[in-house]
Parts: C-alpha cells; sequence; structure tokens
C-alpha cells in the first residue's frame, strides 16, 4: 500500500514506522490501536486565512487550536476552518487521514511547541492508517513554525 503521504515521506528520506489499525471512532481509541499516549496522536488541521490560502496546524491529541494564540503568530484578525469537503479539495485527504506530507499543496505546517522532543503518530492519507515518526525530523523537514498555539482540551 503506498499513498501521496508514504510517498513524500520516502521522497523525503525520513524514517517513518507504518501502523495499520483499521476503523476507529475517537482520538483515544486511536491511541490504544496505535499502542501510543493521547498526546502522541497528532491532530493535523486545515486553517484558512483567505481564499486560497490555507496552512496546517498540527496539535496534540489532547489539546485544541488555541485560536488567540494562533492568530497572534500569523499577525491576522480572522481565520477559519474550511468544511470537510473544501479541506479534501485543498488537501488531496479526507478529514480523520490529512497529513502536510503529499497534500495537493504544501501549504505552511504550525506546530504546537510540546510536539518538540517525541516520537508522533500522524494520518498517511488514508482512514485506519498512520505513521509513526519523530517528532523534530519531520518538523524540520516541513519548516515548521514552532510555537505555543494550543490549550489542553476542555473537560467534557
Amino acid at each position: 500500500m503506498s499513498t501521496p503521504a508514504l510517498a513524500a515521506l520516502d521522497a523525503a528520506g525520513l524514517p517513518y514506522r507504518v501502523i495499520r489499525h483499521g476503523p476507529v471512532g475517537s482520538l483515544a481509541e486511536a491511541a490504544r490501536a496505535r499502542g501510543v499516549a493521547v498526546p502522541d496522536v497528532v491532530k493535523t488541521i486545515v486553517v484558512r486565512r483567505g481564499a486560497d490560502d490555507h496552512l496546517f496546524v498540527l496539535t496534540p491529541g489532547d489539546r485544541v487550536i488555541s485560536w488567540p494564540k494562533l492568530r497572534a503568530l500569523l499577525g491576522v484578525s480572522r481565520l477559519s476552518m474550511p468544511d470537510a469537503a473544501a479541506a479534501k479539495a485543498a488537501t488531496g485527504y479526507a478529514r480523520g487521514t490529512i497529513t502536510p506530507f503529499g497534500a495537493h499543496t504544501a501549504w505552511p505546517v504550525v506546530a504546537d511547541e510540546r510536539l518538540r522532543g517525541r516520537e508522533i503518530t500522524l494520518g498517511a492519507g488514508e482512514h485506519g492508517t498512520a505513521v509513526a515518526i519523530d517528532a523534530d525530523a519531520a518538523l524540520a523537514r516541513l519548516a515548521a513554525t514552532v510555537a505555543d498555539v494550543t490549550d489542553p482540551e476542555p473537560a467534557r
């Protein structure tokens, strides 16, 4: 099995491990299936700054985007999240499989600083499949801006 994400990782020369875990219903379930802690399941979120102007935001699984922090970092007053169809059109990936690796367009990447110094898991471009990768190597290859852009996941 190959996806644009795996092909991009291979082309970048980044070592990774493929994890095939099948369907999952939640982030906690994904962590269990991948054999990692929830913070190591990285969410790749597509954020829209304007028409045809998107970026990827990488957040630990136990955190959410802090919109005020992200707006301040980017120097903008407004950001939004595209719907599922627009996100797929912008990236080539369906929600739940999105990764900056192999996306249609190499949008800028902003990563929460809490990802540094660990192994993380990211979507691999298809449902039920992830890659485990060294976060520092991945963030360097993506030329990610690394900053405090998240808040703890609110209690439910």
